[in-house]
Order: structure tokens, then sequence, then C-alpha cells
């Protein structure tokens, strides 16, 4: 895993889950820099088809835009079996989704953002990265604490100090809402790009890709479905 010759101020890392937030971040970071490269993670998530769908999203990209297509570089994957092994959660178990008593949901996977970023700065580091570029937002979120500014920006501090690096985490959603992430998405690639993440991402919790609404694939139902329904309901009915 060598370093890329374009890097540094140039390069920017994307969490890249395969689901609609990141695919509008990867968009994000296309339209702004040299080279791009994208991190998945495995972690014995519930809906880990949203892995087989990254392929297909970045090809897509890739093809809506010559220079996004230059831009686009190496794709990573890393296993995270220990995090999905501790965590008792909707999202790693057979389990009905609902909340728990401290009012979270229990789709909350402790730890989980903290740990995505801190291994997304360890590559970052390796490659010679320093932009990381996440999907977090705090406008629409379902209260998990990891997806606070606060938060992003704390563990940006603490990545610095334990790297001595100079990382920029950038979270272009974090104060934009569902319809207005569709409405980034139209701005940087047009309708051919929000027909692609209508078709090619996964955010259903449930893994669900039978059905096809409006606004993509997943079971309707759970959270996460609802939420991103909502959200181009409302993109859809804006001029």
């Amino acid at each position: 895993m060598a370093t890329d010759p374009i890097a540094g101020d140039d390069a920017a890392l994307v969490l890249f889950s395969g689901g609609q937030d990141s695919a509008t971040c990867l968009a994000w970071a296309l339209d702004r820099f040299a080279r791009v490269e994208t991190l998945g993670f495995d972690y014995g998530q519930r809906h880990r088809i949203e892995l087989t769908c990254r392929a297909g999203l970045r090809t897509g990209m890739a093809g809506l835009d010559a220079a996004w297509g230059r831009r686009l570089g190496e794709d990573h994957t890393l296993g995270l079996d220990a995090l999905g092994a501790i965590s008792d959660t909707a999202l790693t178990r057979e389990a009905e989704i609902g909340f728990e008593a401290s009012g979270l949901p229990n789709t909350f996977v402790p730890g989980r953002n903290l740990v995505f970023l801190t291994f997304a700065a360890a590559l970052a580091y390796r490659r010679g990265i320093r932009h990381i570029v996440a999907g977090m937002c705090e406008t629409d979120y379902s209260g998990y604490p990891d997806c606070r500014d606060d938060t992003v920006k704390a563990l940006q501090v603490a990545l610095n100090l334990g790297m001595e690096r100079r990382f920029v985490l950038h979270t272009p959603l974090m104060w934009i809402d569902k319809a207005q992430t569709w409405r980034l998405a139209q701005s940087l690639g047009g309708v051919r790009l929000t027909d692609l993440i209508v078709e090619d991402s996964h955010t259903c919790y449930l893994g669900e890709r039978g059905q096809r609404h409006d606004w993509g694939y997943g079971c309707g139902e759970c959270p996460a479905c609802r939420l991103r329904a909502e959200g181009f309901a409302k993109f859809a009915a804006t001029p």
C-alpha cells in the first residue's frame, strides 16, 4: 500500500459506506480534490449489502464526469469484526429496532464513528493524505452522540496530537437535512447523480433491496428508510 504521488492538500480520503450520505460526500470530494480515495468498513453490520453497492456507485460517479473519473483513486475496505462482536445493537443483531432506556435508538453502535475516523486517519497517514471526508450530520440524525460536530472537532484535535499530523476532518452534511443533501447532490452532479444515488446506493437498516421506491431501495419502514423517503419527498416537491 504505497503512498500515492498526488497527496497532501490535493488528496482526500472519503468514508464511503455505499449509502446516500456517503455517496454525496464522495461527489463533494471529487468536486474539490485532485485525488480521492475511498474507505469502507465491514463490521458485521446487518445491512452489509451496502458494501456490495460501493463498486457500482464508484463506477457510476467516474462515468458522470471525466474529471471525476481521473480523480477517483484507490478503494479500501477494512474488516472490523471486533466492533460488531462487542456491539449488542439492532444494526449488528437480528433485533427489533426501537429505543433504549437512555433515549438513544438501539441502532446506535457505541464508538463506531470514533473507530471509523481513527482507522481512516491511520490509513490517511500511510497514504500521505491530509483531508478526511465523512457524512456525519447533526441536523436530522437519530441522536447519535458520535455524529455531533463537537465530537468530530474533538476527535480531530486528538488525532492530530496522537499522530503528529494536521488532518482536516470535513463533514459537508453536518448542518443540512436530507432534502438539502439531495439538493447538494443535484448541484454537484445534476439529475444523473441523483438518479445514480436512488438506483445504486443503500441506506435501509434491514438490508432490504427488494422494493424500489421513488427514493431508492429499502424496507420503507425502518428509521433510515423513513428519513430518506421524507427528505426525497421534500426535495422533489421543491422547484
